[in-house]
């Protein structure tokens, strides 16, 4: 985008749910490899170092800092099972312990993978997997807030999130990511 536009033309047409979206890294080598171990090789152990390169993304700082909730993408119970832990949850502790929260935003259902779907089946896979704890909603209306992933391809799973965290009255949120897939990688 031309360095003065807020906004792209897409954005423009139809407002997504995020205010802003940060990045650290785009989604390649070497960190593709590095993630996966991260994510799906028990390597739990990457939370602090991968956390410090997403503080390094321009703004992450001052996004946290202004943050009045940092959530983690949740996990299916049966993802969470087959992983040991949710990587999202661990980026967030190291990013923001104590504002980091990691049962307001809840998965209400398992999904297929979103990195096996074409781009175009993500949203819908998505559809109604994600609500705010009903007890709790009142801990989101007027807050900033600040959504936690590892990898942002489509977008699907954070804008799903985003749009149940609007539902419940936020007034600002951010996604802060590990990495970014080029747009002519995603498929």
């Amino acid at each position: 985008m031309p360095s003065k536009a807020q906004r792209c033309g897409a954005c423009l047409t139809a407002p997504p749910p995020l205010d802003q979206c940060l990045t650290a890294t785009a989604y390649s080598w070497p960190w593709t490899q590095l993630i996966a171990d991260f994510k799906f090789h028990q390597g739990a152990g990457w939370a602090g170092p991968l956390a410090t390169l997403m503080v390094s993304a321009t703004s992450a700082e001052d996004v946290l800092d202004a943050a009045d909730w940092v959530l983690p993408i949740p996990l299916s119970a049966q993802r969470l099972s087959e992983r040991g832990y949710n990587q999202a949850l661990l980026l967030a502790q190291q990013l923001s312990p104590n504002k980091t929260d990691a049962g307001l935003l809840l998965r209400t259902r398992h999904t297929l993978a979103q990195r096996t779907l074409p781009r175009a089946e993500r949203l819908s896979n998505l559809a109604g997997a994600f609500a705010v704890d009903p007890l709790r909603t009142h801990e989101i209306k007027g807050r900033r807030l600040v959504l936690v992933d590892d990898v942002m391809t489509s977008g699907a799973s954070l804008h799903t999130a985003a749009l149940a965290l609007r539902q419940a009255g936020a007034a600002h949120i951010c996604a802060l990511v590990l990495a970014r897939t080029e747009a002519e990688q995603e498929g």
